[in-house]
C-alpha cells in the first residue's frame, strides 16, 4: 500500500457490531476509519470508552478508528464510504448523505437483504438515488462480526462491476487473516446475502423443534435449491450462489449460534412469540423483513420455494411450526434436481 493510500480516509456508516468489526478491519489495515452512527450520545460514549460496548464488548477500538455522529463532517473528510445500515433503511439513508456528496465518491456496502416495499436490489436503489455512473460494489460472505474483529480468520466477497474500484476495495480489507476475493456478479452475492437469512430461520425453528442434525442438513441443501432457482431467474451465476456469499454464507447462519436469524427460528421452534424472540435479540434480524420481500419476488420471477413460503406463513400467518414441517414433507414426491 502506497502512502497516499494509507492517508485516505474511508467512512463507515452504521454502528452496529457488522459496521464496527469493519471499520476495525479497516482501521487495523492502517486507514483512518470514520464509524459514524446516528445516536451521537452513543457515538461520543464509544469514542470515550473506546469498544463498542453494547455490540462488540471487550472488543477494543484500534488507533485510527474514530467514531462520530456528525453525518454532514464525516461526509465532509471521505470520499470512500461504506454503508453498513438495515436493508430496510438503506434508501432513506442515501437520500440524507446526496446532498452532502462530493465528486470523487466511492461506495461500497455491506448491508445484506433486498428492498423490503420493492423487492429491489440494492445496487438498484444506489443508481436511482446516487447515480449509475458512481463506482459502487458489495461486500459479503461467510463472516460473524465478533469474528473479524478479534482478527479471526474470514474469507469474503466483494463484487463490483467497476474493475478498478474492486481492486481497490480488496486492499482496503484483505490482510493476514481477512481474505477478500473478487466478483462482477453483484445480483449473486446481493440475492446470497439476503435468501440465507430466511433459510438461517428455517434451520432454527428446525432445531428449535429438536428435528436434529438430519433436519437442518436438508434444509441447507434444499434451501441452497431455493436460491439458486431464484438466482436463475433474477440473473445471478450459480457460481456466485456455490460460493462465499452464497453457500458459505448460508451454512455459517443456518448452522451457528451467533447468527440472529438461526437464535429466532430456535425461539420460535421452542414455542416463543415473535415480538418476544426479536426483543430478546435486541438487534435488527434480517431475515424477518427479507421473507417478506423473497416471497413477493418468487411470485413476481415464478418461482417454486416452499422453505421459505412455509417460513413466510410462520412469521406472518400465524403457522404453526409444527404443520409448516409436516407440508413440506407432504409436498408430492419428485426427482431432486428439479
Amino acid at each position: 500500500m502506497s502512502g497516499t493510500d494509507r492517508e485516505r480516509t474511508i467512512a463507515v456508516f452504521g454502528a452496529g457490531s457488522w459496521g464496527t468489526a469493519l471499520a476495525i478491519q479497516l482501521a487495523r489495515n492502517g486507514y483512518r476509519t470514520l464509524l459514524w452512527g446516528r445516536d451521537a450520545e452513543k457515538m461520543a460514549r464509544m469514542r470515550a470508552e473506546r469498544c463498542n460496548a453494547r455490540y462488540l464488548p471487550g472488543v477494543p477500538l484500534p488507533d485510527g478508528l474514530e467514531p462520530t455522529g456528525d453525518l454532514a463532517g464525516t461526509l465532509d473528510q471521505a470520499d470512500r464510504l461504506l454503508v453498513v445500515v438495515p436493508s430496510e433503511g438503506f434508501r432513506h439513508f442515501l437520500r440524507d448523505v446526496v446532498p452532502h456528496l462530493h465528486p470523487g465518491i466511492r461506495l461500497v456496502w455491506a448491508t445484506k437483504g433486498l428492498e423490503t416495499e420493492t423487492g429491489k436490489f440494492l445496487h438498484e436503489i444506489v443508481a436511482e438515488e446516487i447515480g449509475p455512473e458512481v463506482p459502487c460494489g458489495v461486500i459479503s460472505g461467510p463472516s460473524f462480526a465478533r469474528e473479524v474483529a478479534r482478527g479471526l480468520p474470514t474469507a469474503v466477497t466483494v463484487a463490483s462491476r467497476h474493475a478498478g474500484f474492486v481492486d481497490e476495495v480488496v486492499t482496503w480489507f484483505h490482510s493476514d487473516t481477512f481474505r477478500v476475493y473478487t466478483s462482477e456478479d453483484i445480483a449473486g452475492v446481493e440475492l446470497g446475502g439476503a435468501l440465507k437469512n430466511v433459510l438461517a430461520v428455517a434451520a432454527g425453528i428446525s432445531d428449535g423443534l429438536g428435528f436434529g442434525a438430519n433436519a437442518r442438513a436438508a434444509i441447507i441443501t434444499r434451501g441452497l435449491a431455493e436460491l439458486m432457482r431464484l438466482g436463475d431467474r433474477a440473473g445471478a451465476q450459480r457460481e456466485t450462489l456455490m460460493g462465499l456469499s452464497g453457500l458459505g454464507d448460508l451454512v455459517l447462519t443456518c448452522t451457528d449460534d451467533q447468527s440472529r436469524n438461526r437464535r429466532l427460528g430456535l425461539a420460535l421452534g421452542a414455542g416463543k412469540d415473535f415480538d418476544a424472540a426479536v426483543a430478546e435479540i435486541g438487534q435488527v434480524v434480517e431475515g424477518a423483513k427479507s421473507a417478506r420481500v423473497v416471497m413477493r419476488k418468487a411470485s413476481e420471477l415464478d418461482v417454486e420455494m416452499p422453505i421459505c413460503q412455509q417460513v413466510h406463513r410462520i412469521l406472518y400467518e400465524g403457522h404453526a411450526p409444527g404443520r409448516a414441517v409436516a407440508e413440506l414433507l407432504g409436498r408430492d414426491l419428485k426427482p431432486e434436481m428439479v
